[in-house]
């Protein structure tokens, strides 16, 4: 069923109905205010990027300034470390020369006493 064109019936001039061109108005009004929302949203993440930007850079500094300390305090921990180490050895090494020291007064003692007893105190007979 073909239907003749002359049977539409026209509705261009009827109230209520948008011509082409306020069709066309409509639509560049609604890409416009489109644009305008897209550019404002771009503006946003903008601004979030940049303040992430400086965040990050903040970030950095902090992280370099932590890691500069880090490497200050293990050199000072290091450092107390061979220090402690020299203070026992020296100790230790002062320690045994008390006690060759002690152990060659007993043996002149012993001498003098000619006693094979162990010394002690007198209390611990």
């Amino acid at each position: 069923m073909t239907v003749d064109p002359y049977e539409i019936e026209d509705t261009s001039d009827w109230l209520g109905c948008p011509t082409p061109l306020d069709t066309c108005r409509h639509q560049l009004r609604m890409l416009e205010n489109e644009v305008q929302e897209l550019t404002l949203q771009l503006r946003q993440a903008r601004e979030k990027i940049f303040k992430l930007v400086e965040m990050h850079a903040e970030a950095i500094g902090e992280r370099d300034r932590l890691r500069s300390q880090l490497a200050t305090a293990k050199a000072e921990a290091a450092d107390a470390n061979r220090l402690s180490t020299e203070i026992e050895n020296r100790s230790n090494w002062e320690l045994m020369a008390k006690d060759k020291h002690i152990s060659e007064l007993t043996a002149k003692l012993r001498a003098l006493t000619c006693t094979d007893q162990p010394l002690g105190l007198p209390g611990d007979r």
